[in-house]
């Protein structure tokens, strides 16, 4: 089998943002990066909903429909079962050393926060902080309940990296997708993958602009 150049967990649930996580999904595939990619029902619903995506029901038939549509080579595109217990991320000496939840629901932040670990995306995201692996909460919610807040705060004091899906607007965005790619390429930047989708804030290309 191929050798890639990184193995990641990527996770999408509920919450509004489907679009975010397709794209980082796509950036993950173009740096050859190797992707365990976890959906929530809930996931595959939002999907559908908001990026015309309808996966198939059948597990294989999904990852192969995935494959295709991002141009991913042979298992370089791992779609789990939520209650795959024997896969290599709920596993700490498998698993790989970092996740992105892209887009995560204050429900699976929530059952994070308190290690729940009631199905594979909690549990991945569980072994990654036992392990001090990097984990990255990208979520999309407003306004924030105390309760929102307070699980955040405790996660950060974890070591966790949480992001909201607010893009900034000082690259001007002309499109829908440079909106996207602002925060693709901010946690692009925060897993150390060489991207090009936004140059950094005052970069000298923008000097010379």
């Amino acid at each position: 089998m191929k050798k890639f150049s990184r193995k990641v967990t990527l996770a999408l649930t509920g919450a509004s943002g489907a679009p975010y996580g397709l794209r980082l999904l796509q950036q993950f595939i173009a740096a050859d990066v190797q992707v365990y990619l976890l959906l929530s029902d809930a996931a595959k619903i939002v999907l559908a909903t908001e990026a015309d995506v309808a996966l198939p029901d059948e597990l294989n038939a999904a990852q192969q429909f995935l494959s295709q549509r991002f141009g991913a080579a042979e298992q370089q595109i791992m779609l789990l079962e939520r209650s795959d217990w024997f896969s290599a991320p709920a596993s700490g000496s498998s698993s790989p050393k970092q996740m992105v939840i892209c887009p995560c629901s204050m429900g699976t932040l929530s059952s994070i926060r308190h290690g729940a670990s009631n199905n594979l995306i909690e549990r991945a995201a569980d072994v990654i902080m036992k392990e001090r692996g990097q984990l990255i909460i990208a979520w999309r919610e407003s306004p924030l309940s105390t309760i929102h807040l307070e699980n955040m705060l405790g996660l950060s004091k974890m070591g966790v990296t949480l992001m909201p899906l607010a893009p900034g607007f000082y690259h001007k965005p002309q499109t829908l997708e440079e909106i996207i790619d602002f925060m693709v390429a901010r946690i692009l930047d925060h897993l150390n993958i060489e991207q090009s989708l936004v140059l950094p804030w005052m970069s000298d290309q923008d000097h010379n602009s």
